[in-house]
């Protein structure tokens, strides 16, 4: 008899991202330590202590919004879904050559996320993780086709309760420099839980079955952990 895998639901409701939560304090100790001072001696120097400390809050309510971290569970049912890992845009919807697991050909769906998205990752499936690894490369631009293949990345094999497997890359971009992976080898995961976090512009690909039913287009907008990518035949 399959195993199924019993849904979880009760998630930590964070409001800023816990990789976030340290950069955020240090940063808000520089801009206390740089405004401070300003305020206190040079107190009549209002126009230039103003810029000072309206640039400072600007740029610190930019990083609030980059570790946001808002809470959802799927709205539908989970049999035989894929859904969004992130927050993006479709960039890319193609049959490819998987060269790094499956070595054949797969439906690739890549999503990419500006800045300015969430960029907490989400499970796209439930199932059993059955292999994770992280491979190091360049730093092209996150959207170009060799940023799959060329670029600092980590790799999560996931196996649905029927047997099906799928691929999910996280992609570093120009700017995102580090990748932060949960997944381990082993352990059961879940549609509505956190698989990672990945800071600054980057993508995440998908690597389905061919037979996959697509659901998203390219250039539409994907929610994470809601938009329906595909569903499995």
């Amino acid at each position: 008899m399959k195993k199924k895998f019993k849904r979880i639901r009760k998630l930590k409701d964070y409001r800023i991202h816990r990789e976030g939560t340290s950069i955020l304090v240090v940063a808000f100790l520089v801009f206390a330590l740089v405004n401070a001072p300003l305020w206190y001696f040079f107190p009549e120097n209002v126009v230039f202590n103003s810029i000072v400390s309206l640039t400072s809050l600007v740029v610190y309510l930019l990083m609030v919004n980059f570790f946001r971290s808002p809470k959802r569970i799927f709205p539908g049912d989970v049999e035989n879904v894929i859904v969004a890992p992130a927050d993006g845009k479709v960039v890319v919807i193609e049959k490819v050559f998987e060269p790094d697991h499956f070595k054949d050909e797969r439906m690739q769906v890549s999503i990419f996320m500006s800045p300015m998205n969430v960029h907490a990752n989400w499970y796209p499936v439930d199932g059993v993780i059955t292999r994770v690894e992280h491979q190091k490369g360049k730093f092209h631009k996150a959207w170009l086709p060799k940023a799959s293949t060329e670029n600092e990345r980590s790799l999560v094999v996931i196996k649905t309760d029927d047997d099906r497997e799928i691929l999910v890359r996280q992609i570093a971009g120009a700017m995102a420099r580090r990748i932060v992976t949960y997944a381990a080898a082993g352990e059961e995961c879940f549609i509505d839980q956190h698989m990672g976090f990945i800071k600054f512009g980057s993508r995440v690909d998908l690597y389905l079955p061919l037979d996959c039913d697509i659901k998203v287009t390219l250039d539409q907008k994907t929610v994470g952990n809601e938009t329906v990518i595909a569903t499995f035949k």
